[in-house]
């Protein structure tokens, strides 16, 4: 799986990695590698071309089967999650509350996330990264560490890795030689997965976005909403009805003709910067098709993207947790802590017992991903999970605050609001 997070710059001063014999490999990785107005273009910032030929597509081989379910994570993950974890508390927690009221990330904060090298673990070594094999169960680790920093700058983070990641796993290889290798550079482009439409009971697979054959390639005619880093993407995967073939996926730059940005700030992920793409007569080439628009294919991003938002939640309402916990003790309420009060202590109780269900049925769901089993069954409860429990123990943090819930002193009023967005979003991010 090699040790893609590890190669986060400041780790290579730790001691951590001289005890665990992971220098020399950490060195290597470390020497390799605003709100808008109203309608504005779309980022245009980067010539994508490739740079070495492709005699055929660089996959991920699943990992083996070890016979065994076992949520320990290995010493590389452990690694991982400790490095993470580090980073979300140190840099994402402190800023969260100013992204959120800014609607975006501090200046240089993404680009110190690039540094972690999220990306690097599902790139094949050929394009550049250090991955040999999937690693979903790693992903679903990495995302559920920066979330417990926060939600909304957690989806900034992981916005390109779901871009790189659907290359990887379904692109052929002119789009690989194209794209891919940027992302396994200190430089990596923003980029997002496209699939949410401002509609009713929005289901991902009837896309009200058109696309349709031309001389030339495709054109396309939508609106896809919440776009994270809308404003300054520079490739975007959008889903789109296909006629005659039903829902498919296409790759577009920013600087196609049609593309334009608006600002769409949300009640929650705020941090995330999230914005409306509008896409009027795009025109694109040929080879925008991802995945040859199988069914399959589009079924199989849907899933690992609602996969990545159960694990985002266990990540926030992990935080949520552990915020209530030393405060119900510590809060006084007729002389003893307020934790001494049996409804009190039996919904701090319902929060583990929840957020412990939600993570198995992920971590399960993301296990039989990278083993290249069926999984559509666990992903679809750890959906409901999140949507429901994530939800539910949102609400409960902000009771248990009482009235300092309802106040941005306090960051639960935020997670709350973050929260409420697992059950809508629809891609965004991709294990």
């Amino acid at each position: 799986m090699g040790f893609g997070l590890a190669a986060l710059t400041r780790l290579a001063g730790s001691k951590v990695i001289d005890k665990a014999g992971l220098r020399k490999p950490v060195e290597n990785l470390v020497t390799a590698g605003t709100r808008n107005g109203f309608r504005v273009a779309g980022a245009a910032t980067r010539s994508f071309q490739a740079a070495q030929r492709l005699g055929k597509p660089a996959r991920l081989a699943p990992t083996s089967d070890k016979g065994l379910f076992d949520l320990t994570p290995s010493e590389d993950q452990q690694l991982i999650v400790e490095t993470v974890t580090e980073f979300a508390a140190e840099q994402l927690r402190p800023a969260a509350a100013d992204a959120d009221a800014k609607l975006a990330a501090p200046e240089g904060l993404l680009s110190r996330a690039a540094e972690l090298g999220i990306s690097l673990v599902g790139i094949p070594e050929e394009l550049g990264g250090v991955g040999t094999e999937r690693s979903v169960v790693t992903n679903a680790l990495v995302a559920e560490a920066l979330a417990h920093g926060d939600l909304g700058l957690a989806v900034a983070v992981l916005a390109p890795s779901a871009v790189s990641t659907a290359l990887v796993s379904y692109g052929d290889e002119q789009q690989q030689a194209d794209y891919v290798p940027a992302f396994a550079t200190e430089h990596v482009p923003a980029a997002a997965l496209a699939l949410q439409e401002r509609a009713p009971l929005f289901d991902p697979f009837k896309p009200a976005t058109k696309a349709r054959r031309t001389p030339k390639g495709y054109q396309l005619d939508g609106v896809k909403s919440l776009v994270p880093r809308a404003a300054q993407a520079e490739l975007f995967i959008v889903s789109a009805d296909l006629e005659g073939r039903g829902p498919a996926l296409f790759l577009v730059e920013s600087s196609n003709s049609g593309v334009t940005i608006e600002a769409e700030p949300a009640m929650g992920l705020r941090g995330a910067a999230t914005g409306k793409l509008h896409l009027e007569k795009a025109s694109l080439p040929a080879g925008a098709l991802l995945g040859g628009g199988k069914p399959e294919v589009f079924a199989e991003i849907v899933r690992l993207s609602r996969l990545g938002w159960a694990a985002l939640a266990a990540g926030t309402a992990k935080a949520v947790l552990d915020y209530v916990v030393p405060y119900v003790n510590e809060r006084t309420a007729f002389g003893e802590p307020i934790s001494h009060r049996q409804a009190v202590a039996f919904s701090v109780a319902d929060i583990a017992i929840e957020l412990e269900g939600l993570r198995l049925v992920t971590l399960r769901a993301a296990a039989r991903a990278e083993q290249g089993k069926s999984y559509a069954r666990e992903v679809a409860l750890a959906r409901k999970l999140a949507a429901d429990k994530g939800m539910q123990i949102g609400n409960a943090g902000v009771q248990l605050l009482g009235g300092h819930g309802f106040v941005k002193e306090h960051p639960v009023e935020r997670w709350y609001r973050d929260l409420r967005a697992i059950g809508v979003m629809e891609g965004a991010v991709l294990l």
